[in-house]
């Protein structure tokens, strides 16, 4: 599978900054007393994706996926399957396991959170996987490409087998070196497409050449109208009012392509698992060769391939295929922003369901590039205790 696509945005565009933007849904709900034992009911996309049949088959064990956001807590839904991980953050001394932010803990959560018992807590698509936190962004979400590039290469040496990136931008040469190492050792990286309409167009990472790029898809399957389009997109996940972990309030709700990266990473987990000699190349391959065709017939700039089907994903009948050359692109210095789910906008909790806004990048900076995918998710709302 190759993209045989690319293009460059615009300079001064940047991943860090969000600011409220268009509202894309508004819902009210009171959320019960016991949130725990009401999550697991409020994950639709489980449901969507037949996960509880797919675990029959694979459940991610053994498998380190390498999450480079701003941190995963200690949240009781994934505690079990957090190692320490590594705080690459310039005169930043908390530990990789501080998430002051939230967005990397919700990604966390949907990857490989466990649960508290069969029916309580969140639970993550490969609940027996183990988490690398690799915080790449600070507590607004701000980073950088190269410093992307440095969580990648720690993801090499640590052992991770999937690398998940829930942002982007646009690249550096150390970007683009980093990535052509994850490929050349065998490591998947997923990552999101973007939202919009923060985004015009597939950012980096995602928008490499060897990266699995991610779009969204609404609870009835259709196109995600925050998620880009583009001819750089492979796959399409669920990305709207997404349910996962927040280390404050303990639950959020969140739209946006972070979340469907998300889910693919946890996707290419299973299939480690149940396939551990399968080349990353044909991992891909696998998803994309076994996705459930939407719009035109065939590959079309808003499903990629179509949606991740996991059982299909875990069983089929898949003749082999490599990922097909590696990419390039014309580098430049850039700055990025995790690309993360809603939250409503002064960051406090809630006590019901608030209204998703999409959040919007905008400001002076770095400037990231984009040959697939842009930014993606917005910070969730925060369901109280």
């Amino acid at each position: 599978m190759s993209k045989r696509h690319s293009r460059a945005l615009a300079a001064g565009s940047i991943l860090a900054i969000l600011l409220p933007g268009t509202a894309i849904q508004a819902a009210t709900e009171v959320a019960p007393p016991d949130n725990a034992s009401r999550i697991r009911n409020d994950q639709w996309h489980l449901r969507y994706l037949s996960a509880q049949e797919a675990h029959r088959i694979s459940q991610g064990e053994g498998v380190t996926v390498a999450i480079l956001d701003t941190g995963v807590s200690q949240h009781p839904d994934i505690r079990l399957n957090l190692k320490q991980g590594k705080n690459l953050l310039p005169g930043d001394s908390s530990s990789a396991q501080d998430d002051p932010n939230g967005h990397g803990t919700a990604m966390a959560g949907l990857i490989a959170a466990h649960g508290q018992n069969a029916t309580k807590g969140a639970l993550g698509i490969a609940p027996k996987a183990q988490v690398i936190p690799i915080k790449t962004s600070d507590a607004s979400n701000e980073g950088s490409a190269d410093r992307l590039a440095e969580g990648i290469e720690f993801a090499i040496t640590a052992g991770a087998a999937v690398v998940s990136i829930s942002g982007g931008g646009g690249p550096s040469p150390r970007l683009l070196q980093a990535l052509e190492a994850a490929h050349s050792a065998n490591v998947i990286v997923v990552a999101a497409g973007g939202n919009n309409p923060a985004d015009p167009g597939v950012i980096y990472p995602a928008a490499a050449e060897t990266v699995i790029a991610v779009g969204g898809i609404d609870q009835n399957g259709g196109h995600a109208r925050i998620s880009v389009t583009g001819p750089q997109l492979d796959l399409a996940a669920p990305a709207i009012d997404i349910f996962s972990l927040d280390p404050e309030s303990d639950y959020r709700r969140s739209s946006g392509t972070s979340n469907a990266a998300a889910i693919v990473a946890g996707a290419a987990a299973l299939i480690r698992a149940k396939y551990p000699h399968l080349p990353a190349d044909e991992v891909a391959h696998r998803l994309t060769a076994t996705a459930i065709d939407k719009g035109p017939p065939g590959r079309d700039d808003q499903y990629g391939y179509g949606v991740i089907d996991l059982v299909a994903a875990l069983t089929a009948d898949v003749p082999p295929r490599g990922f097909g050359p590696g990419g390039s692109a014309t580098p430049s210095p850039s700055t990025t922003r995790a690309v993360g789910p809603e939250t409503d906008e002064d960051g406090a909790a809630v006590r019901g369901l608030v209204t998703l806004a999409v959040l919007i990048a905008a400001g002076a900076g770095g400037v990231w590039w984009a040959r697939r995918r842009r930014r993606s998710d917005d910070p969730p709302p925060r369901i109280s205790r």
